[in-house]
């Protein structure tokens, strides 16, 4: 069974490792979008900083489930002590990240909202800006 736990922690490592560096992908991808379609340096450097923060918040969750299952795998108390000061950390890195993303407290902001809404929310107002910018073309044409 300890096989079986190591290969899923394994897999959830992966995975948040994969969501961080995909979600750096996205973040450049939209930064440039922005500058191409004029919204200047200060607005495409706010889309990745909010975007790849996004991913980060999204990678933590990950990550914090993989330490979960490894602590599954062989749990005794020197374990869930180490399991519990990296989800406290983990748990302040994603506070401050969404602080700095939203410009709230967690507990004051009306809804809670995770890294992939975040992320979300970057990629839907790109899409709308596209979409604007296109419309405006063919209306010039």
């Amino acid at each position: 069974m300890d096989e079986v736990f190591a290969v899923v922690e394994l897999a959830f490592e992966a995975l948040g490792v994969a969501v961080l560096v995909i979600g750096l992908v996205i973040a450049v991808v939209l930064g440039i979008r922005s500058l191409l379609r004029g919204e200047g340096g200060q607005q495409a450097f706010q889309v990745v900083r909010t975007t790849f923060g996004g991913a980060i918040l999204l990678g933590l969750e990950v990550l914090v489930a993989s330490d979960l299952i490894r602590t599954l795998g062989d749990p005794s108390p020197q374990d869930a002590l180490v399991l519990g000061l990296i989800v406290l950390i983990r748990t302040i890195l994603s506070w401050s990240i969404q602080v700095e993303i939203e410009g709230a407290l967690p507990w004051r902001r009306a809804a809670l909202t995770s890294g992939a809404q975040v992320m979300a929310r970057q990629v839907r107002r790109d899409r709308d800006a596209a979409g604007a910018a296109s419309a405006g073309a063919t209306a010039d044409d």
